[in-house]
């Protein structure tokens, strides 16, 4: 790719974020001390759950949600094939089985039609991931794991701030996951956050991301004591206060932040009206979307040329196409591990072959996104 080139996804530090880190590592806490309850708090509020358990990724947040709900071996988790490996990944580190439904192939969210069919007397959890940043149906799903003992998990780390029907992304599930990668709303460099307005699960959370024990080295020093127990088998998932303390600062401009995605979607959308072969993903009039990503399929019987190709000629101009993501069980980890083959998600494989994810984070400039546009619309010259 060119020097120049414009990322996919590009995170945003400024003097008040190197401040606050600065600050920080003067203090005397490095690791968890109060700045990790003040981020969770104050991320949990912006959400509007009633309590946060911060941990070191999102794939650790996913992680102690599926502990939280005492999956195991035996048990079956239904969760969309489109989306990153962690989403199942956090069923298997449990010794769960994660089932794969289908997605809508116009907003590539996990498919409730499917999800019914995949339910069975084993299934224990439904994991939705609010692709790209727009929420999934938590109606429908809701209403499939009434009765059943079924419990939702939201994997929502493409979706602080969106909402569904009026409500915010953080209180439609009985968990939700979050992570804090630099591509995403606000980084902490690594990091994620679980919400839940169950407090005997947070507490249970927390005890998991600090080696299954009751207390942390803070609460030890603030009660004088040196005595603990390790209740349960947990990890090491702790979130510094560091990197908290750089999470605070950045979530004084996250409001700011998604309205510059959807700003630049709506350009998006606007100049792609005017291009045949190009459809932006759905957009669902009840619910707004968080633009993490910025997803298009291409009509590639148009085109003439295929995905590949396409993909080469962006980047060749310095565009930072990618691609979210290939069906999870076509890794060869579930391939092997549970025998999944090809056929098992019609839509999912049938779209991924048609999708390019475009450079999308609040500093992308009007020149830039033309920039994209117009080499997108170039790709009808090829052949």
């Amino acid at each position: 790719m060119a020097r120049d080139s414009i990322p996919y996804g590009r995170q945003i530090i400024d003097d008040e974020d190197i401040a606050s880190v600065a600050e920080t590592l003067r203090s005397a806490w490095l690791t968890t001390g109060p700045k990790v309850g003040e981020f969770e708090r104050a991320f949990a509020e912006f959400c509007g759950a009633r309590e946060g358990v911060a941990v070191n990724s999102g794939t650790a947040a996913l992680h102690a949600g599926v502990r939280a709900l005492k999956i195991r071996s035996g048990d079956e988790v239904i969760v969309p094939a489109i989306t990153f490996a962690a989403s199942s990944n956090a069923v298997v580190y449990e010794g769960g089985t994660p089932i794969f439904a289908d997605v809508e192939p116009e907003t590539l969210l996990i498919d409730p039609t499917s999800v019914q069919r995949k339910i069975t007397a084993r299934t224990r959890a439904i994991i939705a991931v609010d692709y790209g940043g727009q929420p999934a149906d938590y109606d429908a799903l809701r209403a499939l794991a009434s009765g059943r003992g079924i419990r939702l998990i939201a994997d929502a780390c493409h979706a602080p701030g969106a909402t569904y029907k009026g409500g915010k992304v953080g209180t439609l599930a009985d968990l939700s996951a979050f992570s804090f990668h630099p591509v995403k709303h606000l980084t902490t460099c690594e990091g994620g956050m679980v919400l839940t307005d169950d407090p005997e699960m947070a507490a249970h959370m927390r005890r998991f991301r600090n080696h299954g024990i009751d207390s942390d080295h803070r609460s030890r020093e603030t009660s004088g004591i040196f005595s603990y127990d390790m209740v349960e088998l947990g990890f090491n998932y702790r979130l510094p206060d560091v990197q908290c303390a750089l999470g605070i600062a950045q979530l004084k401009h996250l409001s700011l932040w998604l309205d510059q995605r959807r700003a630049i979607a709506a350009r998006y959308d606007e100049k792609f009206e005017e291009i045949p072969f190009v459809r932006p993903l759905t957009k669902h009039a009840d619910r707004s979307h968080a633009y993490h990503l910025y997803v298009i399929r291409l009509d590639l019987d148009q085109l003439k040329v295929d995905r590949r190709r396409a993909f080469d000629h962006l980047r060749a101009a310095g565009i930072g196409a990618n691609v979210h993501y290939a069906p999870v069980y076509h890794h060869s980890f579930y391939r092997e591990r549970f025998g999944y083959q090809p056929g098992l998600c019609p839509q999912a494989e049938a779209v991924y072959g048609e999708i390019l994810t475009l450079p999308m984070f609040p500093t992308l400039s009007e020149a830039e996104q033309d920039h994209v546009v117009t080499t997108i619309s170039g790709l009808k010259h090829l052949r």
